[in-house]
């Protein structure tokens, strides 16, 4: 049985500043700015079912922040730094060591927020195979220090630690929740201001309002969410009432919903064509580089994404603003050989509705370059295990480029080196890991960013992924919904100020 800490909630709240939204709502109000007077449900439309039984280590932890459900030591701000979360502050005490101060907080399950609890989940979070992508070439422990202490120290200086401790797969749950053989459990084990209730396989979630949040009462007083793949479905259940919330409006839909319905976030996803190296005719860098000569990003932004999208100039875009001053011509690249009839299969999703528009624009481009394409479309669910198994030859995905992290290099680590855990290229390359390490290295916020821009240069020049477009987000947000939390890492979606 769960008993109320309203006493002991309020006296916190009284001592600890709230942490307001991070990101803009659809009305300006703060996210966290909550009374609770408004107890309606929210209605949410969701492009991605649970892919990993709601694992907080792989794709369902954004499912998860984005529902409000779960929260880590630390957030992102708006302008990319961390902030508190779980924790009210920190300090770094040598090159290796920063000490965390826990704020008093509860989880779901009624049990207190301990130093021992969180250090335990961090440690479960290390030994996850694979690797959250925001651990991916790190290696740290976690050890609770007095009654509200944590210590994270890691193997290597690592000057991003506050910023990698907010990516959505290090997010804190109750001992309860860590089962054996690596099972993970958030379902009433998390912090956030909406628990999980019940999740019918891969077409719905319950989540009822946690009162005990230690942010604040939320405004609705649960969520019901809908997982609905296909975009044109999710604008409809928006246009008809079906839905207070749809995210990732097709570009074809936005023109249907009234201006005050949409809603457009500069993000810094973007969406590259994957090219296989480590297996099949992509292990070849000559044919890597016909690939990527034969591409047109430029007519995909014009036609597919109708101009909601920038060409593709790098693994980085225009949301990350620093990039384009720094941006480095790419290294190495082989000399383009002939197609000549080679055969290969390109593979994408149709969650995010206009990836199988641009994969098949890419077959004929490919094929007008003289290669043999076969296309093949599934749900992202379908598809992820298969992608890093190499079953592919080519893939079309779209990959937020500080959603794990809000550390630029954390991303190169997982996606392009040959221990990462999200290296969907299954690129092993010498020079791109020297370059990815040696920007790993550095302290300086404007030499790490220097130093993310050379192994940039160093990935690209393999040719094993070709930047198409920047993406810009469409979400659905009915007409008397309020406090919709939209950001350009699309960690989150609904909070505590969320209504209707």
């Amino acid at each position: 049985m769960r008993f109320p800490r309203r006493s002991r909630l309020l006296a916190a709240l009284l001592l600890t500043p709230l942490v307001t939204a991070c990101f803009a709502s659809n009305d300006g109000d703060p996210s966290a700015d909550s009374d609770g007077k408004d107890g309606s449900r929210l209605r949410v439309a969701l492009a991605f079912p649970p892919a990993e039984n709601l694992s907080p280590y792989g794709a369902d932890a954004t499912l998860l922040s984005r529902l409000g459900v779960t929260e880590g030591l630390t957030a992102l701000d708006a302008n990319g730094a961390a902030a508190p979360a779980l924790a009210a502050s920190w300090r770094r005490e040598d090159d290796r060591s920063w000490l965390f101060a826990l704020r008093e907080a509860t989880f779901q399950d009624g049990t207190d927020v301990t130093p021992s609890a969180v250090a335990a989940a961090l440690t479960h979070a290390t030994e996850a195979k694979p690797a959250p992508a925001a651990l991916s070439g790190v290696t740290l422990t976690a050890k609770a220090v007095g009654r509200t202490g944590v210590r994270v120290t890691t193997a290597d200086p690592d000057p991003a630690l506050p910023l990698r401790l907010a990516g959505p797969g290090l997010a804190v749950l109750s001992p309860k929740a860590y089962g054996g053989k690596g099972r993970v459990d958030p379902v009433g084990t998390a912090t956030g201001p909406f628990e999980i209730i019940k999740v019918t396989g891969s077409t719905a979630a319950t989540l009822d309002r946690y009162d005990d949040y230690w942010g604040g009462l939320a405004h609705a007083s649960g969520v019901d969410a809908r997982f609905i793949a296909d975009g044109t479905a999710r604008a409809n259940a928006l246009r008809t009432g079906q839905v207070d919330i749809a995210e990732a409006i097709p570009v074809a839909q936005a023109a249907t919903l009234d201006g005050g319905m949409r809603r457009e976030t500069a993000t810094t996803r973007t969406t590259s064509l994957l090219l296989n190296a480590g297996s099949g005719p992509f292990e070849d860098p000559a044919l890597r580089a016909a690939a990527r000569a034969a591409v047109d990003p430029s007519a995909l932004a014009r036609g597919v994404y109708e101009g909601h999208a920038d060409a593709g100039a790098g693994i980085y875009g225009p949301a990350v603003t620093w990039a384009e001053g720094k941006r480095k011509q790419p290294t190495g690249r082989a000399r383009a050989a002939e197609a000549d009839g080679t055969a290969l299969t390109l593979a994408t999703y149709d969650n995010r509705p206009e990836l199988p528009e641009v994969a098949q624009v890419l077959k004929q481009q490919l094929e007008k370059a003289g290669f043999a394409v076969k296309l093949q479309v599934r749900e992202y669910s379908r598809l992820e295990s298969d992608v890093l198994a190499g079953k592919f030859d080519a893939f079309v995905g779209a990959r937020n480029s500080l959603l794990d992290t809000g550390d630029p290099v954390a991303l190169l680590a997982s996606d392009y080196t040959c221990d990462g855990g999200y290296n969907l290229a299954l690129l092993c390359d010498k020079d791109v890991d020297r370059a990815v390490a040696e920007a790993q290295k550095a302290v300086d916020p404007g030499e790490r960013q220097d130093g993310t821009m050379a192994a940039e240069a160093a990935i690209l020049g393999t040719d094993a992924v070709v930047p198409l477009v920047h993406q810009r987000v469409i979400t659905g947000v009915g007409a008397s919904v309020r406090g919709v939390r939209l950001d350009p890492y699309e960690r989150t979606l609904v909070g505590t100020g969320t209504r209707r």
